[in-house]
């Protein structure tokens, strides 16, 4: 069985970070979409510390013989996963920041070449 004062410290630590979540959401500091899996993490972690029995069944299927440590093995690959979904957001905004930079360029180009017409069309109209 887990030791109460943990499932309490778990069940505390767990209830603040969603609340810091909540906080950040409705600040607009996070978008809903990437605060989804930081909510299920809480939600998850807050669930099992509070529903002990069900931790300790997660620990026995697992094979963890401690069931907090099953706690922190729950919530490091809940994590991993976020950590995962920001990489992939990370890596198309970096390929449309590349994109983007390249229609700049094409458009000071076609600019600069559109500037030269107009001196030069000026120069013979003078």
């Amino acid at each position: 069985m887990i030791p109460f004062r943990v499932a309490v410290v778990a069940a505390i630590a767990s209830a603040l970070f969603l609340l810091v979540i909540f906080e950040l959401i409705r600040s607009r500091r996070l978008q809903e979409r990437y605060a989804l899996l930081w909510l299920v993490t809480g939600s998850v972690i807050l669930l099992l510390s509070v529903w002990r029995d069900a931790l300790r069944l997660v620990a026995e299927q697992i094979g963890i013989a401690y069931p907090p440590s099953a706690l922190f093995v729950i919530g490091f690959l809940f994590i991993l996963a976020v950590l995962l979904h920001y990489s992939t957001v990370i890596s198309e905004l970096a390929e449309r920041n590349v994109r983007l930079a390249q229609d700049i360029a094409l458009v000071e180009e076609r600019l600069r070449i559109h500037e030269r017409g107009a001196e030069g069309e000026r120069a013979e109209g003078a």
